[in-house]
């Protein structure tokens, strides 16, 4: 797996998996019994748990074929009903660095954001023919290129779309709040120094 996504996203790289079917809800993706967590760090094996006991494993996050796939391809809607972020952590821990679909609800859109996992769509047909391209072959290479607004393979190329704030916010990584602190910390520190009310209200 990846390391987890940092700075500018200006493309994700990697094979690709299918989940099919419209309004896949966040308790659908990461159970509510798993929200008692003290940390995200386990989620990753919990992803789509009741999904993946029901079919036994041939949930495509069970297939050997799909593992370590990036690239995840969804439908509608996806990622609606609660808002909570431990969807996309789940994801993210098991390795998937980015989501292409018809739509996604907008509370999981924005906690991908915060994340640096790009939410790309595309038409609901066009989709379809790029989740048969990944069923039919599960070890074929895909390029998300957040420059071009493109996914494509050696063999296809399908125009994807994002909205111009997140887009900017993923290619120049200002969605990276941690990082950006991070680069500035001999500011920070100084800033700090100058502060009465951490100084013990005694400044230089």
């Amino acid at each position: 797996m990846s390391s987890f996504p940092s700075g500018s996203i200006q493309r994700v790289a990697g094979t690709a998996l299918v989940v099919q079917g419209e309004d896949i809800d966040t308790d659908r993706i990461i159970p509510a019994r798993f929200l008692k967590c003290v940390s995200f760090d386990a989620l990753g094996d919990q992803v789509f748990a009741d999904d993946r006991q029901e079919l036994n494993g041939s949930h495509p996050f069970d297939q050997p074929a799909f593992q370590g796939a990036s690239i995840l391809i969804v439908n509608g809607n996806f990622g609606c009903g609660s808002s909570r972020e431990h969807a996309p952590q789940a994801l993210m821990r098991w390795g998937i660095r980015a989501v292409v679909g018809v739509s996604f609800a907008e509370i999981f859109f924005g906690n991908c954001l915060a994340l640096g996992i790009p939410c790309m769509t595309a038409a609901s047909e066009e989709i379809q023919l790029i989740q048969q391209a990944v069923i039919e072959d599960p070890g074929r290479e895909w390029c998300l290129d957040l420059m071009a607004l493109a996914l494509g393979s050696a063999q296809d190329r399908w125009a994807v779309s994002l909205e111009p704030g997140p887009l900017d916010m993923l290619r120049s990584g200002r969605w990276d709040a941690t990082s950006q602190l991070l680069s500035r910390d001999s500011e920070l520190t100084a800033l700090m120094k100058q502060l009465p009310y951490i100084n013990g209200f005694q400044t230089a």
